[in-house]
């Protein structure tokens, strides 16, 4: 399960869309795009590694709680626990539903703006703190089968779509023709950023530590192992994109363009089944982010810290969830998805 947060959480729908941004930002340079996607991997391995070797020394509550109050002190753990239970988990859980919502209004045709998208973001964010709240087992085993899942088309694009590439030249063909020439450092920098995106979330897998069984040997496998698969689907996957049409195609069409490229493979179907294996994709990185949400006070509280302590610490005996937390975490998400909705609108509700 630990290691499905790691992975899960971090493959999104980013993925299926960065590798357009990184070749913009490449020129359409493939062996360059590979080198910012292997750097941008090789810091998020650095980063979890780091953690990891927390992981083996404190295992209390939330984890990057746990490593801040024992390096930096218990006040800045304090504040470190009230953005992330505040702020951090529940915006990016928030936004996970409304982008889910859209890209199901997208697949049925509804407006993305409309009263519909509303409503099923706001179906996707209840039925996400239900099946965390109610049965955190059937959560986990959630998040191990989404993962599997969303897997699935990166891996079939990746072996299908190298061995097309190789048998009618086109991999070759993307690997020796550049679309623009770009100044070389100043473009592997701005496609590293790009990457960051795509490999952002798996630190947010620590705050599981108390609920993991051995979680000082088991944690430290998760995140070193789930960073690891991250970086070899996704390079592999961006190779597998070279091999189904040109590197311009793909710039020019912007997200269009990875469609384009799933029909190339699975005729035309691919586009329909690409938005069905998005939308799995962050509905299983919802799963993990409410994950997260929901014990995000209970981080501050368990430490006798923030309002009503004993309240929010409180653990349910039959689900071992921190019920009142997760009930804070849900109206928090809710609260920022308003922000999200109505700060997005045509007319907007907020003036930003």
């Amino acid at each position: 399960t630990a290691i499905a947060m790691v992975v899960g959480i971090v493959i999104g729908s980013g993925v299926f869309f960065k590798a357009e941004k990184v070749l913009n930002a490449t020129g359409g340079n493939l062996p360059l795009g590979i080198i910012a996607w292997a750097v941008g991997a090789l810091i998020m391995i650095c980063c979890a590694y780091t953690f990891s070797v927390m992981a083996t020394r404190y295992a209390h509550v939330s984890g990057v709680v746990d490593y801040a109050e024992n390096t930096v002190g218990k006040k800045y753990a304090y504040y470190l626990g009230w953005f992330l239970a505040t702020i951090y988990y529940p915006c990016l859980t928030s936004v996970l539903s409304w982008v889910s919502a859209r890209y199901i209004c997208v697949l049925f045709g509804f407006s993305i703006t409309g009263g519909e998208c509303m409503v099923i973001a706001g179906f996707l964010l209840v039925a996400s703190y239900s099946l965390n709240a109610l049965s955190p087992v059937l959560a986990g085993k959630l998040q191990v089968s989404t993962t599997i899942i969303k897997l699935v088309p990166l891996l079939l694009m990746a072996v299908i779509g190298t061995i097309k590439g190789i048998s009618d030249g086109m991999t070759v063909y993307n690997f020796t023709t550049a679309v623009v020439e770009v100044e070389g450092k100043y473009a592997l920098f701005t496609a590293v950023v790009a990457t960051a995106f795509a490999y952002e979330g798996w630190i947010i897998a620590t705050s599981i530590n108390a609920e993991i069984k051995n979680a000082k040997k088991n944690l430290p496998i998760a995140l070193v192992a789930g960073t690891f698969i991250i970086a070899c689907v996704y390079i592999s996957y961006y190779i597998g994109l070279a091999g189904t049409v040109e590197n311009a195609v793909l710039m020019s069409e912007g997200e269009a363009g990875i469609k384009i490229a799933f029909e190339s493979i699975f005729s035309s179907m691919g586009g329909v089944i690409l938005f069905v294996f998005v939308i799995i994709s962050c509905l299983g990185t919802l799963n993990g982010l409410m994950l997260a949400s929901t014990r995000g006070i209970y981080a501050v509280a368990v430490r006798n810290e923030g309002p009503h302590p004993a309240k929010f610490s409180q653990m349910d005996k039959t689900t071992n969830m921190p019920n009142n937390s997760a009930v804070f975490g849900v109206l928090i998400c809710a609260w920022w998805l308003l922000y999200f909705y109505g700060s997005n609108l045509t007319d907007t509700w907020l003036d930003s």
